[in-house]
Order: C-alpha cells, then sequence, then structure tokens
C-alpha cells in the first residue's frame, strides 16, 4: 500500500508500504477514506514531539470504511466508520473508571504507534464507531472537535456562563462551538488578527485581540473587572496557560485543554482567594465522539468553513511541509486519501 512516512524531521515522503493483513479477532481492517491534519503533525514533521520514535506514519484525525474483519467483531464489511485513536488498554485504573481517553499505557494512532496516511490501517473494533449518515469527509473532522466538546463537558458549566476560550486555532475553536452549543456566552482570545477576523466573520463570535492590548487589560474590560467564568486554554503556549489563571473569576473555572511540557507556575494565594477550579482534559470520550456527531448532522458545526485546504496522499510530503510554515488563511487542512 501507498503510505505517507515521516522518516525523520523534516523528511516526509511517500513510500511503498506492505499492507497491513488480515485482522485479528476483534480488530478490523480500514480502507482509510480522508485523513485531518493535527497540529501534532506538523510537530511531529518538525521534530518538536517530545516523545515519538521515528519513522512514523502519522495521521489520527480518520474516517474508513471497513474491508475486513476479525473474529467477535460486530461490524459490516462496507460499514463508514469513524476512527477513535487512542488505544486503550482495557485493565488500568483509568480504564477501570470509564476514563480510556486517559489510559495508563494509551497509545494513540500516528503518535504512539503508526497511523493512517496510509491507504489501509488495522484498527480495534471498538474504536470504530458507524459514520450513521456522515459523510467521510465529515466523519473525518469527528476527533477534533471532540477534543474541544470534552472539554466543556468536562467544564460541567451553566447555560449562559461567560465564557473565554484562549486560542483560536483549530482545537480552541472546537471548544468555542461546542461551547455555544452548551448554551455558554463565548468569547475568543488570540494574537492573530487574521484567525480572530475569522472567527468573528464566519462563525459570529466575540472577540479579544491580544496583539492590540494586554489579555488583562483585555479581560477587565469585557467582563467590567469581575472575569471570565469558565476559561479555558487551547493555545499549548506556557506563557498564556499561566496568565489565563488571572482571567477567571472568583468561583470560576480554569480548563487546560492544550498540554504545554513545562512546569506550570500560579499563585497559590491567588488560586485559593478565588476558590478557582482548575481541570486537564485529554483527548476524548464515545460520548464526544456522538455528540460531535449528531451536532454536524444537525447543522449546529459549519465544517464547510472549518476545512480550508486540501490534499492527496501523494500531494501530502509537499503540501503538509509548506502549510507547517504558511499559516495564512489555514484553519483545517485534510488529506483526502480514497476515492
Amino acid at each position: 500500500m501507498k503510505a505517507v512516512v515521516c522518516r525523520s524531521p523534516g523528511e516526509l515522503v511517500l513510500e511503498d508500504r506492505p499492507a497491513p493483513g488480515a485482522p485479528p479477532a476483534g480488530w478490523a481492517l480500514v480502507a482509510v477514506s480522508h485523513v485531518g491534519i493535527c497540529g501534532t503533525d506538523y510537530h511531529i514533521f518538525e521534530g518538536k514531539h517530545p516523545f515519538l520514535a521515528y519513522p512514523r506514519i502519522m495521521g489520527h484525525e480518520v474516517s474508513g470504511t471497513v474491508v475486513e474483519t476479525g473474529e467477535d467483531v460486530d461490524l459490516a464489511v462496507g460499514e463508514p466508520v469513524i476512527i477513535n485513536p487512542y488505544l486503550a488498554c482495557g485493565k488500568c485504573i483509568a480504564c477501570r473508571h470509564g476514563k480510556p481517553n486517559c489510559c495508563v499505557r494509551i497509545e494513540v494512532l500516528g503518535v504512539h504507534r503508526d497511523g493512517a496516511m496510509a491507504e489501509q490501517i488495522l484498527v480495534p473494533a471498538q474504536n470504530l464507531y458507524p459514520a450513521n449518515g456522515l459523510s467521510l469527509a465529515d466523519a473525518a473532522a469527528v476527533e477534533f472537535l471532540a477534543i474541544g466538546a470534552h472539554g466543556v463537558r468536562r467544564a460541567r458549566a451553566e447555560p449562559g456562563a461567560r465564557t473565554l476560550v484562549i486560542g483560536a486555532g483549530p482545537i480552541g475553536l472546537g471548544a468555542a462551538l461546542f461551547a455555544r452549543i452548551a448554551g455558554l456566552d463565548v468569547s475568543l482570545l488570540d494574537m492573530s488578527t487574521e484567525r480572530l477576523d475569522f472567527a468573528k466573520g464566519e462563525l459570529g463570535f466575540a472577540t479579544l485581540d491580544g496583539s492590540q492590548k494586554a489579555a488583562a487589560e483585555l479581560v477587565r474590560e469585557a467582563t467590567g473587572g469581575e472575569g471570565f467564568d469558565i476559561v479555558f486554554d487551547a493555545t499549548g503556549n506556557t506563557a498564556s496557560v499561566q496568565s489565563a489563571f488571572a482571567h477567571v473569576a472568583h468561583g470560576g473555572t480554569l480548563v487546560l485543554v492544550s498540554v504545554v511540557k513545562d512546569d506550570i507556575v500560579f499563585s497559590d494565594p491567588e488560586f485559593h482567594k478565588r476558590e478557582m477550579t482548575l481541570i486537564g482534559s485529554r483527548n476524548a470520550l464515545k460520548v464526544d465522539f456522538d455528540h460531535v456527531a449528531a451536532s454536524i448532522r444537525n447543522g449546529a458545526v459549519p465544517l464547510a468553513k472549518l476545512v480550508t485546504h486540501r490534499t492527496t496522499l501523494a500531494g501530502t510530503p509537499r503540501d503538509l511541509a509548506r502549510w507547517a510554515h504558511e499559516k495564512s488563511g489555514l484553519i483545517k487542512a485534510v488529506i483526502e486519501v480514497g476515492s
């Protein structure tokens, strides 16, 4: 089969790889249809991922069609599916508590093991969700939106809560969209005027432009000095995460959707004075995938506006390398693998 392989940082090639072969019991062979390109993929290409072994086939935002099933698999050949790329052990404390998204021994397709920038892939059947009427192009967008939807669900906010999403990239936009679907009053903060213009003009969000004023001043102006009830940080930036604590109202909640490799330092007196809640949010669960898929079906998610760039499997080595540096106008890029 054809596969796009990141042999080493900065080296991305289209190769012939052995086909995966027949699926074992409990697994299915999937013909890949569409693959979203994630910020993680750009980091892998640029050599910025701290826990990755090269060479690697990337790709974890995936849709496809079941080609063959192993024993004890309740999926029909030809079934269009959404792939949940978080492979959990099923035995650790997180898995036993119904949280396979933070499994102790989790393996993410395209990161810890080879992913879906290829014509076929083997996947545990429990990680395949029937698309149920979603187009395969739309089905590939479910995973990246589920990250934000999971963070919103973790926040447990009441409708109408004054909410700030920091970071207007794909994950931040997903969090903002699902916060709005949950009935929250959402504003977006970013340093990029271009991204904020998109969020306001195309998606209808209130925006705070961090390139014009200090974030603390913008937050004071937007909230009358009270701060936001709920703050989501989706920047992956250490300084942004640390400053986000000060944007939270007394009694409010900070949700860390993004992750940074550095230690996070904050003022404990301020944290306690506000009786703030701090929540980590990692990956997503089936309930989040289901919520996202339903929201796409009912028209609540404007996917046609979010997917701005497209390429083919053969074009990926060239285009992914270019998009890693040329960000203007780029929200979400998708690889069209199958017909």
